[in-house]
């Protein structure tokens, strides 16, 4: 098997030479079925673009990461927060066209360099900012043991992907692993799966400024149009230890089915499952389980608010300030569906917003959610509104305090 060590193309593991070049040559005359090893050393380096049937390997006490030049990371056209747009290239990429057999492994570590990058790509704004890894559109993806951190924006983007195993790795958007807070970075995402097939996440853990995982498919009428859906997603025994937990939407204007969220904790993450289906987007949500999940959540930091209801939350109104949802508008594309949301044997209990809070639109309500075994705690208890066949069955929702005016809508 064919292995190219990046040092042997003039890669300096000093943390201070610009190493694209010499990475990328590796990366472009690796064969098929080759590798492309990263030994000890921090190496800096600008945007790199994987191909098909390669392993990007990252020996323990490795480390990629990102120059403080945005001249090394150009702006090219990426599906972003559900559209086609400009966006800075991210630290690893693919480039869209239809690639395969991508593996990135080992106990190295992939350093976006997010709050220098941040910084400059905010001020420059000529795209979108960058990920720490945009994989696009790619068959039999595996990341297995590596360490991702510290990006300008998501940590981890998968955009039309089928066959992808993530397992065992490492996700820190929000604090580097010694629980220092990155400073000035927002919308960091953990891991974003976007229009994608057949993906499981296992043995992770996950550190996210903002959700911890997201399954999406698209915004409006461009990700109706595009009609990608993000189908059979599964994540089992992880741990998430800041953040938002696991959403599905807001972006899933493509649609969102069978997702499958087994076995994990959540350590003062402020919620544990969120399902965001609003106005405008139109496509659906249907059959998503949380099964056998904890979470405890200890940290006030954020408060309940239009973004966030709650530790266990559907919400039809998400971004709202104001609404009414007795209210119906007319049912058009534009409308979403939700259909089918299963929760066992959870167990909340968090500071801030409702232990669980289920609001749909009074055009299109909210069908068939149960709860089965769940114990949720939380400032207030339970909301439910504009929901069309709620089971509970041994479900028992406290809250510290009523739910009267101070309450989140």
């Amino acid at each position: 098997m064919q292995r190219l060590n990046i040092a042997d193309f003039g890669a300096v593991p000093d943390g201070g030479m610009v190493c694209t070049k010499a990475i990328q040559r590796a990366i472009d005359l690796c064969g098929r079925g080759g590798i492309v090893y990263v030994p000890k050393g921090e190496f800096v380096t600008g945007a790199l673009f994987l191909k098909s049937d390669m392993t990007l390997l990252l020996e323990e006490g490795a480390r990629l990461k990102g120059s403080g030049d945005i001249r090394d990371f150009p702006v090219v056209g990426c599906p972003f927060e559900g559209l086609m747009q400009l966006c800075y290239a991210s630290l690893i990429n693919t480039n869209g066209a239809p690639c395969e057999n991508i593996t990135i492994e080992g106990k190295g570590v992939l350093d976006a360099n997010g709050v220098e990058l941040f910084a400059l790509e905010m001020e420059e704004n000529k795209g979108k900012r960058g990920r720490a890894v945009c994989i696009w559109n790619a068959k039999n993806v595996t990341l297995r043991d590596v360490t991702i951190r510290q990006s300008p924006a998501w940590c981890l983007h998968l955009i039309y992907c089928n066959n992808v195993l993530l397992d065992g790795i490492s996700v820190h958007s929000k604090y580097d692993e010694n629980g220092e807070k990155y400073q000035g970075i927002f919308n960091g995402d953990g891991i974003d799966v976007d229009s994608c097939r057949d993906v499981l996440i296992r043995n992770s853990l996950i550190a996210s400024q903002d959700d911890c995982i997201a399954v999406k498919s698209g915004r409006d009428a461009e990700g109706r149009r595009i009609g990608l859906p993000s189908i059979n997603v599964t994540v089992e025994n992880c741990v998430f230890k800041s953040g938002f937990g696991v959403a599905v939407g807001s972006e899933m204007s493509g649609g969102v089915r069978d997702v499958f969220v087994r076995n994990c904790t959540f350590e003062n993450t402020f919620s544990l499952a969120s399902i965001k289906a609003v106005r405008g987007r139109g496509g659906y949500i249907r059959n998503i389980h949380f099964e056998n999940c904890t979470l405890v959540n200890a940290d006030k930091e954020v408060k309940a608010t239009k973004w966030f209801r709650g530790a266990i939350y559907a919400d039809g109104f998400y971004g709202e300030e104001e609404f009414d949802w007795d209210a119906p508008v007319k049912v058009d594309e534009t409308t979403p569906e939700v259909d089918g949301i299963y929760f066992k044997n959870i167990t909340v209990d968090t500071q801030e917003g409702y232990g669980v809070y289920l609001c749909g639109l009074p055009e299109m309500p909210y069908r068939n959610i149960f709860l089965e075994n769940v114990k949720a705690s939380g400032e207030y208890g339970m909301e439910t509104k504009n929901i069309q066949n709620l089971q509970s069955v041994d479900t028992q929702v406290s809250g510290r305090k009523s739910q009267g005016e101070n309450a989140v809508k």
